[in-house]
């Protein structure tokens, strides 16, 4: 019998349903009937496991840099990035409850061989780049803490592709449970850290109102635009319209209405505990390095050796190094995940559990061990930084499909977007893509 949640379109040729995340797809029971309250914690998970790479290592780099330099004039970028991640995640939620299928196996029914194979290499160097803000963060994180050099520190984080087998293994709940866990450290460490810092709030406020000085100002564009891509994270699409379907919310249009209804306030919320823990690392970085007149603390190094004196609390730098080997691991599961789901909604494969991870995280370890042993300590915030601007380029090869798909009837049913939110998606996708080509210009010509 066919499955009804599967799409009405399909690969010509393949009549076989395989569904996304096949271990744990549909493993987490969903209530019949009930309060609102048991429906909610059903749901509530995905979002918190998607609001992990808008609060990654590669945040960090790009929430300092734009602090230290610039006040707290990037907050309105910071804020306007996750209004277009929360309208974003939003879609990708409805892509993969409506259809069945992630964003991934969405672009291998849809598209030729050619152009799957470009996007597929374009999502891959998303996830590099990623990986490349987790791996350093992670091992900058270890070697603050404990004293582990860096190469060691990156290869240690190998061992997140056993830990998230390990995890997934006992239940796709058991592996929320261990990422919330750590967003909880996270937003701990930084809320003292902010009460310590007792930013003006005026300023603060200030800072959140756009600025004509954003794109004016060269230097500060090409932060903001890191900004943007290490908080709209193109993998984040793939992930989220597959972890979503998780849940065994049932095959009838008002179940699946009712998923998508409960999936989007469940990343709504995540996704303000992440602006929060952004602009709280942003702030933290304008009170006490821009304020001090350290207007070019981009370096993670120098941002713990110098907080705890500037900030008069001992303990601000181990709350700061805490916080990023908790944002490090999370980032680095997380991102993984987000690789397995790539690489099988576009090609296919069939490999074991284990193999799929461990390759997924080689085809991402191995050029950050390699950029890490040649720049050692030095200029690994610079790195960081354009890692996030990377991720910001490969951006519309996932908006673009994402926000047609959920726009063509023929795909989506019922469940297709009204024209105003495709209006404002469109619009999203075309501001992204202006930011982009003016940086390339910016960079090319000057």
């Amino acid at each position: 019998m066919r499955d009804p949640r599967r799409p009405a379109y399909k690969e010509p040729g393949n009549d076989e349903f395989r569904p996304s995340l096949p271990e744990v797809y549909a493993s987490v029971k969903v209530p019949v009937g009930g309060g609102w309250l048991r429906r909610f914690l059903a749901f509530a998970g995905p979002g918190y496991m998607i609001s992990v790479g808008y609060m990654d290592p590669g945040n960090w780099a790009t929430d300092l840099a734009g602090g230290s330099r610039f006040g707290y004039t990037l907050l309105a970028v910071i804020l306007l990035s996750n209004l277009m991640a929360v309208l974003l995640q939003a879609l990708a939620v409805r892509l993969g409850v409506a259809t069945g299928r992630d964003l991934a196996q969405a672009c291998r029914d849809h598209y030729s061989k050619p152009v799957n194979f470009a996007l597929w290499i374009a999502c891959e160097t998303a996830i590099v780049a990623c990986d490349l803000a987790e791996v350093i963060g992670t091992a900058i994180a270890l070697q603050l803490l404990f004293g582990i050099p860096l190469i060691a520190g990156a290869l240690l984080t190998a061992l997140d592709a056993f830990l998230l087998l390990l995890l997934v293994n006992r239940g796709f709940r058991l592996l929320e449970a261990f990422v919330i866990s750590l967003l909880v450290i996270i937003a701990v460490c930084f809320a003292l850290q902010i009460v310590a810092a007792s930013p003006p709030i005026a300023q603060v406020l200030r800072g959140f109102v756009p600025s004509p000085q954003i794109v004016t100002n060269r230097e500060m564009l090409y932060v903001a635009i890191g900004i943007l891509g290490a908080t709209v994270m193109p993998h984040n699409l793939y992930l989220h319209s597959s972890v979503v379907q998780t849940r065994a919310y049932g095959q009838s249009v008002e179940a699946r209405r009712d998923a998508i209804r409960w999936a989007t306030i469940d990343s709504t919320i995540a996704l303000t505990l992440a602006l929060f823990i952004n602009a709280a690392i942003l702030i933290v970085a304008a009170a006490v390095f821009h304020a001090s007149g350290h207007n070019e603390v981009a370096e993670i190094g120098d941002a713990f050796r110098l907080l705890s004196p500037l900030l008069g609390l001992g303990i601000a730098s181990t709350l700061f190094a805490v916080a990023l080997l908790a944002s490090g691991l999370n980032s680095t599961v997380t991102a993984t995940l987000a690789g397995q789901i790539v690489m099988e909604g576009f090609l296919r494969l069939r490999l074991p559990s284990w193999a799929r991870r461990l390759i997924t995280r080689a085809i991402a370890i191995v050029p950050v061990v390699i950029v890490t042993a040649i720049y050692g300590e030095k200029g690994t915030g610079q790195l960081l930084v354009l890692s996030q601007v990377i991720l910001s380029m490969q951006l519309p090869f996932a908006v673009v499909p994402l926000v047609r798909f959920v726009s063509d009837r023929r795909k989506m049913g019922v469940f297709t977007i009204n024209r105003w939110i495709a209006a404002l998606a469109w619009l999203v996708t075309g501001v992204i893509i202006v930011l982009n080509v003016k940086l390339l210009a910016d960079t090319l010509l000057f």
